[in-house]
C-alpha cells in the first residue's frame, strides 16, 4: 500500500493515473482548484478501491499556501511516499508573443509555481529518506519551437530543476521521476486536429503509473516519443530554425 499524492488531481491525465493507484487500494489525497470536481473524483476514486481518498482545493500559484496543503496532505495520508505534480496549462503562443503579462502569467503557472512546490516536497521527502516524486512536463520542453516555445521553456525550466533535485535528492533516498508526454487527447488540446502519433489519457496513464512503481528516472509517454524528440534535438540549428514547427 502506497500514500500518494496527486497535485493537479483533475487534470485527464492525473485522474485517470489516480484510478490506477485506487484500484491497487493505495491511500489517495487529491489536491486541485476546481472543488465540485475534486470532490467529484475523490469519490469516485474511494468507490474504485483507494484506502483513503482525501482533497484539498489549492490555486498553485498561491505560493503561501503550498506547505499548509502539503502538511495537511501528509496527516491524512499518514506520510507521502508517492508524490505526482500533474497541473500546467497550454497557454496560446500566439496571445503570449502579444503579451509579456500573459506570458509571465503561463510562467508562473507551469513552472515556477512546480518549482515551488518541488521545494517544499523535497524538505518532506529528504527529511523522510524515502519516496518518490514525479512531475508530468512535456516533449515541448526538449527544444523550443516557434509553435510553443512559451510553454517549452517552463517545462524546460522544470527539467532542468528535476534534473538538479535527481542528483541532491539520491544521497537521502528519494526518487525523482521526470514524465514527459508527446499529444494526448485531453480537454485541454480538444481544439487540436489529432493524427496517429496522439494517445488517449488511459494509456499514458498505465506508463506513468509503470515508471513511477518501477523508480524510474524519465520516462516518454508513450515511447517512441524518445526518439523523435532525439531527431529534433540531433537537428542542425540552421536546418531547424527554417521549419515550420
Amino acid at each position: 500500500m502506497h500514500r500518494v499524492l496527486i497535485i493537479g488531481a483533475t487534470s485527464a491525465i492525473a485522474e485517470a493515473t489516480a484510478r490506477l493507484f485506487a484500484e491497487d487500494g493505495d491511500r489517495l489525497f487529491l489536491v486541485a482548484r476546481r472543488k465540485a470536481r475534486l470532490k467529484a473524483a475523490a469519490d469516485d476514486l474511494a468507490v474504485r478501491g483507494a484506502e483513503i481518498a482525501g482533497c484539498e482545493v489549492l490555486d498553485v500559484n498561491e505560493l503561501d499556501r503550498h506547505r499548509a496543503v502539503l502538511e495537511q496532505a501528509e496527516q491524512a495520508l499518514g506520510g507521502i511516499d508517492l508524490a505526482l505534480v500533474a497541473h500546467g496549462t497550454l497557454p496560446d503562443q500566439q496571445l503570449c508573443q502579444a503579451s509579456a503579462r500573459l506570458t509571465v502569467q503561463e510562467i508562473q503557472t507551469n513552472a515556477v509555481s512546480t518549482v515551488a512546490l518541488l521545494t517544499r516536497l523535497s524538505e518532506l521527502m529528504e527529511r523522510k529518506g524515502s519516496g518518490r516524486i514525479a512531475v508530468v512536463t512535456s516533449v515541448a520542453a526538449d527544444r523550443g519551437r516557434q509553435s510553443n516555445y512559451v510553454y517549452g521553456a517552463a517545462k524546460a525550466a522544470v527539467d532542468t530543476f528535476l534534473e538538479g533535485l535527481r542528483q541532491r535528492l539520491y544521497k537521502a533516498g528519494v526518487g525523482v521521476t521526470t514524465i514527459r508526454p508527446g499529444f494526448v487527447d485531453t480537454p485541454m488540446t480538444a481544439g487540436f486536429d489529432k493524427g496517429l502519433l496522439w494517445s488517449q489519457p488511459d494509456t499514458v496513464a498505465r506508463r506513468i503509473h509503470h515508471a513511477i512503481l518501477k523508480g524510474a528516472d524519465v520516462v516518454y509517454v508513450p515511447s517512441f516519443w524518445r526518439w523523435i524528440m532525439l531527431a529534433i534535438r540531433l537537428m542542425p540549428r540552421r536546418v531547424f530554425k527554417a521549419l515550420k514547427l
